[in-house]
């Protein structure tokens, strides 16, 4: 049997909703990590998630969240990565924040979408 977690996409206007929102439905105990590599991990199988990937993450309302993870919100989430990031990663993260705040490249929506048709493919069901 295929288990299938429900994302309620009107409840994601940040990043940091979409982690909640995601622990919620998919991770342990409502809490599977706070950043992409993580999300990735989980999809993985065993942090939440079937070990043998039989799952489907349904997505619903995804437009609204497209829209709050746009460009501006992906603007933020690499702000704060690039206060943090290491000495030799500014410069390629300083190119990305200026691509995103002129709404250009992969949105915070695009990120998320990646890494779920990554480790998960054909297991995006956006509603």
């Amino acid at each position: 049997m295929t288990v299938r977690y429900v994302l309620d996409g009107s409840q994601v206007r940040t990043l940091e909703d979409f982690w909640r929102v995601a622990g919620e439905s998919i991770g342990c105990g409502g809490y599977f990590g706070r950043n992409l590599d993580a999300f990735a991990d989980c999809l993985r199988g065993g942090f939440g998630t079937p070990d043998n990937g039989n799952f489907v993450i349904e997505w619903r309302d995804h437009e609204a969240s497209r829209q709050h993870l746009g460009h501006p919100e992906a603007a933020r989430q690499l702000e704060m990565w690039l206060a943090r990031c290491h000495p030799t990663n500014k410069e390629r993260m300083a190119a990305r924040l200026a691509e995103a705040r002129a709404g250009r490249g992969p949105t915070a929506f695009d990120w998320l979408v990646e890494i779920i048709e990554e480790e998960l493919p054909g297991g995006l069901r956006l509603c």
